[in-house]
């Protein structure tokens, strides 16, 4: 474990040209390609760079080792989730159930969209999931919907906010995760966000009649 956490997981540098950004875009792909067809187990940068066309000095110059790719691939990953769950979570031109019943749907879309990506990633992360730099970026989404519950649930006490906090989050991820491990049709995937998204406003709604 101490040694996990000694991995360098930032870029060695930030691309200021375009030809840098394009190299970096092109590693990226790359790395996503590599990790959907080959799987964590056999993801290397030597893959990744025979994959993108260049060398493996090239890749190095921004990426010090695969747990820095694999994390950077992860956190684009949260930070587009994070950006939905902002995105929809603060629509307030919509009722607060409105906005959970979209995410659902959003969200289970993306992860039958993803899965092979995900799944991937997901077997990487012992490489980088207790790092200081991942815990970071998780926490904006944890504050994006912390905030939500306190405004769908003004009456109801902080604890009770706090835990459908967190059931909502592990229910989405945990439950997404699984349904998104086989291919789904359209219509699958609305049925099954239906059902969880009833579930979750159901949950809410009973909160809220009960006032703290």
């Amino acid at each position: 474990m101490n040694d996990r956490r000694r991995t360098p997981l930032s870029s060695r540098k930030t691309p200021q040209q375009a030809r840098s950004n394009e190299l970096v875009a092109a590693i990226l792909q790359a790395a996503i390609q590599v990790l959907a067809q080959e799987g964590a187990q056999r993801f290397t940068t030597t893959r990744v760079a025979e994959r993108a066309g260049v060398s493996v000095g090239s890749l190095y110059q921004y990426f010090p080792n695969k747990a820095a790719i694999l994390f950077r691939l992860q956190s684009d990953e949260w930070r587009q989730t994070t950006q939905m769950l902002r995105d929809t979570l603060e629509d307030a031109r919509h009722a607060p159930l409105v906005r959970l019943r979209r995410l659902v749907h959003e969200f289970v879309k993306s992860e039958c969209d993803e899965a092979a990506m995900r799944m991937a990633l997901g077997d990487a992360a012992p490489l980088y999931r207790d790092a200081p730099e991942a815990q970071e970026v998780r926490a904006a989404s944890d504050a994006t919907i912390t905030r939500f519950m306190r405004e769908a649930l003004p009456g109801v006490a902080k604890t009770r906010r706090d835990l459908a906090a967190r059931l909502l989050k592990s229910t989405l991820g945990h439950v997404g995760k699984e349904f998104s491990e086989n291919p789904r049709t359209a219509r699958e995937i609305a049925t099954y966000a239906d059902a969880m998204a009833d579930m979750f406003c159901a949950y809410l709604s009973s909160l809220a009649a009960e006032r703290g």
